[in-house]
């Protein structure tokens, strides 16, 4: 491609806006243009990335007999009135209707979708297994959209969805897509962990994300110093060894009045007493349901074990007039202690070891103090609700917890029968017998992928691409447009490399010599052949290797083969 006809333009400066490396590279180097918030056009360079990722996926997908297909993107809102969703999904599903009145949504996932086309098609248990896949656009949308590709309303996902006989099948299924996940981050050349993770509004019993370790990534991953446990912070457990109670002075609970003193850091400082000693007592709607939610007063309710533990659909902090409601109180000043309205209270298990706590009293203004958890109220559920923490002990090992940032770019899911239950997506079994399909759902960010490359790989001077996946494997830069002996030495290069099948382009603008370099290394070509008048001369030119920098000088004539072995070392 000749960058002179590219639908190209580069910037020395990044939009206010643009906050993290590959947004503000990624429009630098011309490869977005934002259209409304979180909604991008994806320029030539950018879908030259896009596609080359999709190829990949596509290999190693096909490779493990998954099918391709194509789903639409808006969606009848009777099929996930059906599957239970339609009131629980929030609101970054975007519901509208059509002329007809018909509700319907831009779709932000398929299960739905996916399931009513498979059990219009499934009979028999000999169809199955079951792999189909898309490579389509998503709409979700966000209520702060940011960080460009990273964070968007509308981005590209691939999502598979696995049908199987029975679990055990399902999970062999879950951990083949496991492994191609693996296959297609390392063929992106990518730094990646999997790590055990929430199953959130999507829902299953098993999951895994792939997170880019990136300094500028918006998961926080904890992982074993030691062995290979490795967990988003959602999903994350450590090994908490809780001493047993003292109850040897428990104390009798009495009212006091704290007046205006609504959090942990005001009515800790009000009572001179540290953030330890406290219950912090969250009302949760979970499924629709107020929930009272206890945990030590200096850590917080971690909302995706609070689903998993009550195998909710979906949980959201109670706005302040159910807070009211159940407790009689202003907000600030709830607690498991008579509590207003009957409801469920799920209980940490760290707070069974403490004892002479405090907690709110149900009544504004005033607070409970000597509660002891095993006198003073029940609970209904004790779990772990609380977050992980970075130096507490490994559940798996002898090591310890330690903390890493991460972009998540795919994720794994064992659904079970979560869709195909309520769908009725069933068949026959080998007894001819009714059964419902074991289903599992795949999600790869390939925008996402795309961006998660760029913040792992850059400098100050812009992207740093792998051939794999960069927008074009090499560049010609004759450095003198105008010397004849210059422009037929590039040209002979641009036309060679393309004929042995290495994707190049050629700047051929008309811009100086330092301009064109300095957007070689905005846009992060693998490989810069310079081709300046005093190598050429020479019977000479310069090859640079964007990752390390490194220039060598290479024979004219040996120069072809010396960057079709240099990108296979790349």
């Amino acid at each position: 491609m000749r960058l002179s006809k590219y639908f190209l333009k580069t910037y020395k400066e990044a939009p206010k806006e643009a906050e993290v490396v590959s947004h503000i590279l990624m429009i630098r180097a011309g490869m977005i243009q934002k259209l409304a918030a979180g909604i991008y056009n994806y320029l030539p360079l950018a879908q030259k990335s896009i596609a080359k990722i999709e190829k990949i996926i596509r290999e190693e997908l096909d490779k493990r007999g998954c099918q391709e297909c194509l789903m639409p993107a808006v969606q009848p809102g009777e099929l996930w009135q059906e599957s239970g969703r339609w009131g629980y999904y929030g609101p970054e599903l975007l519901r509208f209707k059509d002329r007809k009145n018909a509700e319907y949504c831009l779709g932000p996932t398929h299960e739905e979708v996916v399931t009513d086309m498979v059990r219009r098609n499934l009979k028999s248990y000999r169809q199955l297994p079951w792999n189909i896949y898309q490579i389509q656009t998503k709409f979700r949308d966000e209520v702060r959209p940011r960080f460009g590709l990273m964070r968007g309303r509308e981005f590209v996902m691939k999502d598979a969805y696995s049908f199987d006989v029975d679990v055990d099948s399902a999970i062999k299924s879950y951990y083949l897509m496991y492994d191609a996940y693996t296959a297609i981050f390392k063929r992106c050349g990518l730094k990646f962990k999997a790590v055990d993770a929430s199953t959130g509004a999507i829902g299953g019993e098993l999951s895994h994300e792939f997170q880019v370790l990136a300094d500028s990534g918006e998961d926080t991953i904890l992982s074993c110093s030691k062995c290979d446990y490795a967990a988003n912070v959602e999903k994350a457990v450590s090994d908490r060894v809780l001493p047993a109670a003292d109850r040897s002075c428990v104390e009798e609970m009495k009212e006091v009045s704290t007046p205006g003193q609504k959090t942990i850091e005001e009515i800790s400082a009000f009572l001179k007493k540290p953030a330890e000693n406290f219950i912090k007592t969250l009302i949760f709607l979970v499924d629709d349901q107020p929930v009272a939610v206890l945990v030590p007063g200096e850590q917080d309710a971690n909302e995706a074990k609070i689903q998993g533990a009550l195998h909710a659909n979906s949980v959201w902090p109670a706005d302040e007039e159910t807070v009211k409601r159940v407790t009689g109180a202003e907000v600030g000043f709830a607690g498991p202690v008579n509590l207003k309205e009957k409801i469920k209270i799920v209980a940490d298990r760290q707070i069974y070891s403490r004892v002479n706590l405090v907690c709110g009293a149900n009544k504004t203004d005033c607070h409970l103090t000597g509660i002891d958890p095993e006198r003073d109220f029940k609970a209904d559920l004790i779990a772990d609700v609380t977050f992980a923490r970075t130096g507490e002990k490994c559940p798996h090992c002898d090591g310890v917890l330690e903390q890493f940032k991460g972009i998540e770019v795919g994720q794994v899911f064992h659904l079970g029968t979560k869709y195909s239950t309520p769908m009725k997506c069933n068949f026959l079994d080998k007894n001819g017998k009714e059964s419902t399909a074991v289903m599992g759902c795949y999600g790869i960010g390939v925008t996402r992928t795309l961006a998660a490359f760029i913040e792992q790989n850059h400098d100050d001077k812009g992207i740093i691409w792998s051939p794999a996946v960069a927008p074009f494997e090499a560049v010609v830069i004759p450095l003198q447009g105008n010397n004849e002996k210059v422009s037929a030495t590039a040209e002979k290069f641009y036309s060679d490399l393309r004929e042995i099948g290495v994707d190049v382009a050629i700047d051929d603008r008309d811009e100086r010599a330092g301009f064109k370099m300095n957007d070689a290394d905005l846009i992060g070509f693998p490989v810069q052949i310079q081709v300046g008048a005093r190598s050429v001369e020479n019977g000479q030119v310069e090859v640079k290797v964007r990752r390390t920098g490194e220039k060598v000088l290479i024979d004219i004539d040996k120069t072809v083969d010396y960057v079709r072995d240099l990108l296979k070392t790349l």
